[in-house]
């Protein structure tokens, strides 16, 4: 089994990429789900084991990892200067395993970066540390995302960085095998995958960092714990003396053969449908301990009305997240409004706005100004796609308002936006007719997002597998 490869989206709001077969009519739940799904690895902890392991003092070994777009860009992100990756046999039923060989990183090098911001902010500075220019590009809407923090950043540490003026891809990194590191302060604001593209590097640098943050927000916490979580269990330890404020040593990068957590963001729009079409939805595999920000997920979708539980999964870590959505949605039960703070979690902000959409009154979601910069302005294509479908969403300087109206049938376009795709299909379980127009943009995160989707909806009625 090779690499699955994965191609861009050729317009930054085109309908339909040239991968896709067509719009996708999202199927309706004919009664209440029953079923348990196991899901792939997270893309998150994916690229951050992969970053460290391309920097470590031996070779790792990634066990259960993710295989979607993003990770396939960051493996040949991590090929191109040098790093030496190649499947293994595992026990995992979504893909091989993964071995990774570190190599004197080299230059004279272009990377596409996709639509990947993990690719796009993680690998500049690992970048920095090869030998000769490296050019990093991505997909037309990849270079709208946020990059000048990154950039400044590279220049405020001594190396060298062309882009025309830009802040933005395509820019070239003039790398000379070494970065000095030091004290560096930064606007991370727009997202905090700036502060943990530095800090997975920072081990490598001579003098360390000393990094601070100096915006008013600092969205996502839960990711930058996931780095420094990561650094700690290959003996780098990060201290942080006060808030917004990360101390990284120089230090050497353990090799370590890791086992990838199930992606709990993913599973969002899953359990999220029990809530919709009633019944019960069952993620196997959860772990007991993460910092995945999917770890919310059961508190907030309990704050619609949906029963949650936990179940050990004998022998092992893990347990299995089951929701109970009662009657939900389409057998007439009331999904309770209320409004949210998601700072802490914006990219479950989708799902959560698809559910907002039909609780029992107006839902403000607040906290999540910087998903403006994500795969595409995603408070902006929300209230656009709702819109469509005859619902009402105003955008706020830091979220939305959600006011639920009858919904019909219309299209939904995912913006090559694999969290707007998912959103579509959960509307599509109570409102007939929802067509999204390129449900081939999971492959970004999660590529058997359609066959998962269709057990779900399978199981209507039928026993738990």
């Amino acid at each position: 089994m090779g690499f699955i490869s994965y191609s861009g989206r050729d317009e930054q709001l085109s309908p339909v990429s040239d991968s896709a077969p067509g719009p996708w009519r999202a199927p309706l739940a004919a009664g209440p789900l029953d079923v348990t799904l196991t899901l792939p690895g997270s893309k998150s902890l994916t690229n951050r084991e992969l970053v460290l392991a391309a920097l470590a003092d031996g070779p790792s070994l990634l066990r259960r990892p993710l295989h979607s777009r993003d990770s396939a860009l960051m493996i040949e992100a991590l090929r191109q200067l040098g790093v030496g990756i190649e499947e293994v046999a595992g026990d995992g039923e979504f893909g091989p395993d993964l071995r990774i060989t570190p190599a004197e990183l080299r230059g004279a090098v272009a990377i596409d970066c996709g639509l990947a911001g993990t690719v796009m902010r993680f690998v500049p500075p690992l970048a920095a540390l090869a030998l000769g220019p490296v050019s990093l590009d991505g997909d037309p809407h990849a270079r709208a995302r946020p990059m000048r923090t990154t950039i400044q950043a590279l220049r405020d540490l001594g190396v060298e960085v062309s882009d025309d003026g830009r802040a933005a891809l395509p820019f070239t990194i003039h790398a000379t095998g070494r970065v000095a590191g030091g004290e560096l302060a930064i606007d991370a604001s727009a997202s905090s995958q700036f502060v943990s593209g530095l800090l997975l590097a920072a081990p490598r640098f001579e003098a360390g960092l000393t990094l601070r943050h100096t915006g008013d927000r600092l969205p996502s916490m839960p990711h930058i714990e996931m780095t420094i979580h990561t650094l700690a269990e290959r003996g780098v330890v990060v201290d942080s003396p006060e808030p917004g404020v990360w101390v990284v040593p120089a230090a050497p990068i353990a090799a370590r053969d890791v086992t990838i957590e199930p992606d709990l963001s993913n599973a969002g729009p899953f359990l999220a449908a029990a809530l919709v079409a009633g019944g019960r939805v069952a993620i196997a595999g959860w772990p007991r301990q993460t910092t995945q920000v999917g770890d919310e997920l059961p508190r907030l979708l309990a704050g619609f009305g949906a029963t949650v539980t936990r179940e050990h999964d004998h022998g092992t870590d893990t347990d299995t997240v089951v929701v109970d959505g009662g009657s939900g949605v389409r057998g007439g039960a009331a999904l309770a409004a209320h409004d949210l703070d998601l700072t802490i979690g914006g990219e479950l902000a989708p799902t959560i706005a698809g559910l907002a959409a039909l609780a029992d009154g107006a839902m403000e979601l607040s906290g999540i100004g910087h998903l403006r910069g994500h795969e595409t302005d995603r408070l902006a294509a929300l209230a656009d796609d709702l819109a469509a479908l005859g619902g009402a969403a105003t955008v706020l300087d830091e979220g939305l308002r959600i006011t639920p109206q009858p919904m019909l049938a219309g299209p939904w376009r995912a913006f090559a936006d694999h969290r707007m795709a998912t959103t579509g299909a959960l509307l599509g379980l109570v409102v007939d007719g929802v067509e999204v127009d390129d449900i081939t943009s999971t492959a970004k995160t999660l590529p058997e997002f359609p066959e998962l989707w269709s057990k779900l909806v399978a199981s209507a009625g039928s026993p738990s597998a």
